[in-house]
């Protein structure tokens, strides 16, 4: 850290900002294919974290490091549904970074780092929004709610969050209506450690196509249009032609609601399943399994 005791206060403040950023962007890369710019960070020796909605699918994906060196990356496994991406790269080192699981307040103080061609990007801004966890619009289970008033450009999206501490909150994303939102710290480690290890998170498989179908004037249901041979759906006595109405006794609300429950926690749970077939209630046990990969 810079020696700035004897500094007026708005100088030591401005130099306590630039050495947290400094401090921040020896782990901050700038992750670039043809036809985008990002940003991503150190998470493990070897392994960047970066936007899963930032990286086109099929293309060569290269980061800068701190510095100027450029090397080649591969993308090891990519979650759509938390929009993490997980990077190994060779031949360069970098230091990873710590994350910071601490919890973020409203009002709080904050900096997203991010990097261009080995050169740190920054903004500063105030946390807009604090709330519990939430699951994002392709179904992933995110641990908290955290929305930035900041502007962020978008080769930065992918770098990292400060706290007023210094410490790294999360990831900085885009969300609905370019909202600056973070991804947080719990959030990274559960999903990138599943990435490493497979390549994917794991998502709830049912084995059934299902359409919307009204049931009732107050009420609606999944009616079965397809089931897989071999599937959770099969193994349970499902049929083509039955319809959904209520799961663990819940009535269903939306097919897309119901399919966005089928997180990974879901995978190996016990469904009990209210159907109607030919007119005739039907009650069925089904095991969720585990989507097969695309």
């Amino acid at each position: 850290m810079s020696n700035t005791v004897s500094l007026p206060p708005l100088e030591q403040l401005s130099a306590a900002m630039a050495d947290m950023v400094a401090d921040a962007a020896r782990s901050v890369v700038a992750v670039h294919t043809r036809r985008t710019r990002a940003s991503g960070f150190v998470w493990r020796p070897g392994c960047i974290v970066s936007s899963e909605e930032a990286l086109p699918e099929d293309e060569e994906v290269e980061i800068t490091l701190p510095g100027g060196t450029t090397v080649a990356a591969k993308v090891a496994g990519r979650d759509p549904t938390t929009d993490i991406a997980l990077l190994r790269f060779e031949g360069a080192e970098a230091p990873q970074l710590t994350l910071d699981n601490s919890t973020t307040r409203a009002g709080e103080f904050v900096l997203a780092v991010g990097s261009r061609e080995g050169v740190p990007l920054c903004a500063s801004g105030i946390v807009s929004l604090a709330g519990p966890g939430w699951r994002s619009l392709r179904g992933g289970e995110i641990d908290a709610r955290v929305e930035l008033d900041l502007r962020l450009r978008p080769s930065a999206e992918g770098g990292v969050v400060l706290n007023a501490k210094g410490g790294v909150i999360g990831m900085s994303v885009f969300g609905p209506r370019r909202r600056v939102l973070v991804i947080p710290a719990p959030t990274i480690e559960r999903v990138a450690a599943q990435l490493a290890a497979h390549g994917r998170m794991p998502r709830g498989y049912l084995g059934l196509s299902l359409q919307p179908v009204k049931v009732s004037h107050a009420s609606v249901g999944a009616m079965v249009m397809g089931v897989a041979e071999q599937g959770p759906g099969a193994a349970a006595g499902i049929h083509q032609g039955d319809i959904i109405v209520a799961v663990n006794g819940e009535p269903i609300r939306s097919v897309q609601l119901l399919l966005r429950a089928l997180g990974p926690a879901s995978v190996g749970s016990v469904l009990t399943l209210s159907l109607q077939r030919a007119g005739e209630p039907v009650e069925v046990q089904l095991t969720v399994g585990e989507r097969p990969a695309d």
